[in-house]
């Protein structure tokens, strides 16, 4: 155990002032990258139009996700009968758009910048490397020559290794945010264009 947190702190020593706001990267774009992943939790599997036809049935279980709890709103807004159903329906909705695109300009960032990070750090690496050539003081105070190369390379590893996955999730979330965007819409198409099957199904599980 203290070896390996010794060579943490040597790997983050190596890496030169360009480590801190690269960890710094790291923290922020997991912890964005986590909200989101909780953000576009969808529910249930089923499809839009048998997830309103089994709540009109009264077949319906607790909402665990994003689309469920647009059904159970909706409906509820459609109950009332308000002139205008639509807008009622976008205004009441606006909030799950919200809750999906937070962070998101964040992740994106972090995942552009943090390469360009790296990059300085090689930058400042090579410096180091080629003043130890003019300087044999250097080669022996800070490691010289070694030592630039590997903050060099250490840096522009980190980098990457922040911005590939981050941007693999990234895509992988947005996937899902289409997914449950378009699920959202058609929620409030069905509300407003096919008032009578929803009737025809209240009034089946009433009798």
């Amino acid at each position: 155990m203290e070896s390996s947190i010794e060579g943490l702190l040597y790997y983050y020593q190596t890496g030169g002032y360009v480590m801190p706001p690269l960890v710094l990267c790291a923290l922020l774009l997991w912890y964005a990258l986590g909200y989101r992943i909780a953000a576009v939790k969808r529910g249930s599997r089923r499809s839009v139009r048998n997830l309103i036809e089994r709540y009109a049935a009264g077949k319906w279980q607790r909402p665990s996700g994003i689309v469920q709890d647009a059904v159970v709103r909706g409906m509820a807004i459609r109950a009332r009968r308000l002139p205008y159903l639509r807008r009622h329906l976008d205004d009441a909705f606006s909030d799950y758009r919200a809750r999906l695109t937070h962070f998101s300009l964040l992740a994106r960032i972090i995942v552009a910048s943090a390469p360009l990070l790296g990059l300085l750090g090689t930058v400042a690496g090579m410096i180091e490397t080629f003043d130890s050539l003019t300087d044999s003081a250097l080669f022996a105070q800070s490691g010289g020559i070694a030592g630039g190369i590997s903050q060099a390379l250490i840096t522009t590893q980190l980098g990457l290794a922040i911005a590939i996955p981050g941007l693999l999730v990234s895509r992988v979330i947005d996937r899902r945010q289409q997914r449950i965007e378009m699920d959202l819409l058609q929620i409030k198409d069905i509300l407003c264009s096919q008032p009578g099957m929803l009737t025809n199904n209240i009034h089946k599980a009433e009798s």
